[in-house]
């Protein structure tokens, strides 16, 4: 299931063309206006969706780390009686994120720190809910190993699968298989 919707609103519009140019010039690269003219509006015509750029890089990161956890936890009520299949959903959730939103991935590496602080630490914290689903399922499936292992290959794999920024040479269907064959291999190496 992709992360994100499948007709936007003039703000997610707005918001996609927004981290696509920061993730292609940089944060102060980009001026309002070019995001504007990326859209068809003016750049005073934002004003109206955001109160500036930092209101929308906010957005955009505070954004896919709420839908990153919402989709994990209803990914974990889905499939909770059965850890294999819930592990592959969160393997599936992630590489459609990382696939579909690369520019988010790079805007995240980059540009974080820009963030005011309060919502940095509210990425952080959204990030670190997202992550403990994860340690909880390879836990559950793995219990022969450490929890400061799992979630160092929980790490791992999420490294793997945010790598996707710099791929182009496959088609979506071979990366996709590529990036799920690997996902699973990184966690059946805990108990290799």
């Amino acid at each position: 299931m992709s992360t994100r919707a499948a007709t936007p609103t003039r703000r997610e519009q707005i918001l996609r063309e927004a981290a696509r140019l920061f993730a292609e010039r940089g944060f102060h690269g980009v001026g309002v206006d070019e995001i504007g003219a990326a859209v068809g509006i003016s750049g005073p015509g934002l004003y109206r969706h955001f109160a500036g750029k930092d209101a929308m890089l906010a957005e955009l990161l505070v954004g896919i780390s709420e839908r990153l956890l919402t989709g994990g936890r209803r990914r974990v009520e889905e499939a909770a009686d059965d850890p294999r299949a819930l592990l592959a959903s969160l393997v599936e959730g992630h590489i459609d994120f990382a696939l579909d939103d690369r520019a988010l991935i790079t805007l995240h590496d980059r540009e974080l720190d820009r963030l005011r602080d309060e919502d940095r630490k509210l990425v952080r914290q959204l990030q670190r809910q997202y992550v403990e689903l994860w340690v909880a399922v390879v836990r559950e499936l793995h219990p022969e190993v450490g929890e400061a292992e799992v979630r160092v290959a929980v790490h791992a794999v999420f490294g793997l699968l945010n790598s996707t920024p710099h791929l182009g040479a496959l088609s979506r269907e071979a990366t996709e298989s590529l990036l799920r064959r690997l996902a699973h291999g990184s966690f059946g190496a805990l108990s290799g």
